[in-house]
């Protein structure tokens, strides 16, 4: 580890945390319903939308209707992302002659996107054509983006409000959030990464010659109008296979730190905006100290593996870091860096192989998502993930002070609790139970291309993933299988939907309950101690499920490189 490298990994926590009350301020408009600038503008777009659709964007929803209409809108769009895949050799804009994806590849891909996964098991430049890049991957890039970001309003709505029946309308809320917030920074950022070097066509390849004489055919397309989404939206599918590795999508080392910092924007500015909304933004400033806390060990732990190399390389002669899988054009920290930083959010772009780093090195990537991707997370789901977490903190917390918990004026009870302990516990289920299918049967066990701990890693990452709704992968497990494709689909599936409903279930419980004074017994939610416990809640409930499966497959990893095996 360097110097210069971490005052990289400081000026980036930096700029961050100058960004989240500014980010916060705009979120929270949005989140009132107030009027901004860019009213103007997109004001008549939003009330012609309402208009077409018979939507009366004031009419309040009960967290039942809320879901249901969220879930209906998701699954409208996964009907058609999976139809525009399987007659993609029938629609223009295919240059290249793709023909259409099959009924388990459409199946995975749809799911994939309409859940913020962006699980690829394809390689983009190879399979899709420019109009299903376009129609059916960036389109779900925005609107599930904006159907987490309108999720974490819910709650902060169920938090924020008393003895209310609603907690707000679904229509209104991804309506605004897609014209006011993410529309009109990815097309300034679009622009951008044009000007930065990134393609934005509608040719689908051109022929160039290399420096040897040869000539070669590359793949182009509308990449920028992607990448920007890809990285605002923590989406993470990228248009090449090589994702942000690639010079098309991620051309510079400035680009890269730009691409990273979009990544967690958002998230950073929903901390502040929740605690603006229950009325004391010391709350949001503790969430995301905590999260802190969290994310900088996890770069901590990478950044240290990964400078210090493989041992068993280095007693070979070869000097220095672990370069294998990583650009020269990055290094090692950005490496290490973007890789934490898109585990900790939904995101799943990478900029290197997670595959090719050290055991421990690929470990934390891997570990962040088993621990619900709250550490910043993607946009809304980790904040609203968070929460969950926060609520089984205040219960234990009101064990030991012996009163009935209390969070910003909330009473948690039963009800708040058993369904916080749902949706934190169906990670676990499917993330350990399709690895256990996969781990065991044929079909399984053609995926991994590794054999011992590196293979079961491959395999539980894949899963992880999946579940997590994160998307990269240890690129050594061959996923794009009937299998593989369905597994993986379904566990997309149950790790986005099966968190939502009892997460809106519990902001509509709240948002019935009467305000709640604080009082000399109240247990303190916004200094140091509420920090440390908090951490240790996601450490202990979070992570240390997943300690017999990592000591399976990283940990074993690592061991046996130290004594010299490798495998």
């Amino acid at each position: 580890m360097t110097v210069q490298g971490w005052i990289l990994i400081i000026a980036f926590i930096g700029i961050l945390v100058a960004l989240t009350k500014p980010v916060g301020a705009w979120l929270f408009a949005l989140y009132e319903g107030r009027r901004t600038p860019l009213h103007t503008v997109f004001g008549p777009i939003e009330n012609g939308f309402y208009k077409i659709a018979g939507i009366d964007p004031n009419e309040e929803q009960g967290w039942r209707r809320y879901a249901v209409h969220m879930l209906i809108f998701n699954f409208v769009g996964l009907v058609f992302t999976y139809v525009v895949l399987r007659i993609q050799g029938l629609l223009p804009l295919n240059g290249l002659g793709y023909g259409a994806i099959g009924a388990d590849g459409a199946f995975n891909t749809a799911i994939s996107f309409t859940t913020n996964t962006n699980w690829q098991w394809y390689s983009g430049e190879a399979a899709m054509s420019n109009l299903s890049q376009m129609l059916g991957l960036t389109l779900h890039n925005f609107l599930s983006a904006a159907t987490g970001i309108a999720l974490a309003f819910a709650l902060f709505r169920g938090f924020a409000r008393r003895e209310a029946n609603g907690i707000g309308n679904f229509w209104a809320d991804v309506t605004r959030i897609t014209l006011y917030l993410l529309l009109p920074i990815c097309v300034v950022y679009g622009v951008y990464l044009i000007a930065a070097g990134v393609p934005q066509t509608l040719a689908a390849a051109i022929d160039v010659n290399t420096l040897e004489g040869v000539k070669q055919t590359l793949a182009l397309g509308p990449v920028a109008s992607q990448e920007a989404i890809k990285m605002l939206g923590t989406n993470g599918g990228g248009f090449f296979n090589a994702n942000s590795a690639h010079p098309f999508e991620n051309p510079t080392a400035v680009t890269n730190l730009v691409q990273m910092l979009s990544i967690f924007v958002i998230g950073f500015g929903l901390t502040w905006c929740f605690g603006k909304a229950v009325g004391n933004t010391r709350q949001g400033w503790a969430i995301l100290a905590a999260m802190i806390v969290l994310f900088v060990a996890g770069v901590t732990v990478t950044y240290w593996q990964e400078a210090a190399g493989n041992p068993v390389l280095q007693n070979l002669g070869v000097a220095g870091g672990n370069m294998e899988g990583k650009e020269v054009r990055f290094g090692i920290v950005a490496s290490a860096l973007f890789s934490v930083v898109t585990t900790a959010a939904s995101c799943g772009a990478v900029n290197a192989m997670h595959d090719s780093f050290t055991a421990l090195g690929g470990m934390i990537p891997l570990f962040n998502i088993q621990l619900g991707e709250v550490v910043i997370g993607g946009v809304g789901a980790g904040i609203y993930g968070f929460l969950l977490f926060a609520i089984l903190a205040v219960f234990v917390a009101g064990l030991m002070v012996g009163r009935t918990p209390e969070y910003v004026g909330k009473k948690i009870e039963a009800r708040e609790v058993k369904l916080a302990v749902l949706a934190i516990t169906i990670l676990p289920l499917c993330i350990l139970g399709f690895t256990a299918i996969a781990a065991v049967l044929d079909v399984g066990l053609a995926g991994p291309l590794n054999k011992g701990p590196h293979g079961f890693s491959e395999i539980l990452y894949g899963f992880t993933s999946a579940t997590g709704n994160n998307g990269s992968a240890f690129a050594g497990l061959t996923a794009g299988t009937p299998f593989y494709n369905a597994t993986l689909g379904i566990a997309m599936w149950l790790g986005r939907y099966f968190v939502i409903v009892p997460m809106l279930a519990i902001a509509g419980s709240l948002a019935a309950k009467k305000y709640t004074p604080e009082s000399a017994g109240s247990f303190p939610t916004t200094g140091g101690l509420w920090v440390g416990l908090l951490v240790g809640i996601v450490l202990i409930v979070g992570g240390l499920t997943f300690l017999p499966s990592l000591a399976l497959g990283p940990v074993a990893d690592h061991l046996a490189m130290i004594r010299g095996q490798l495998f």
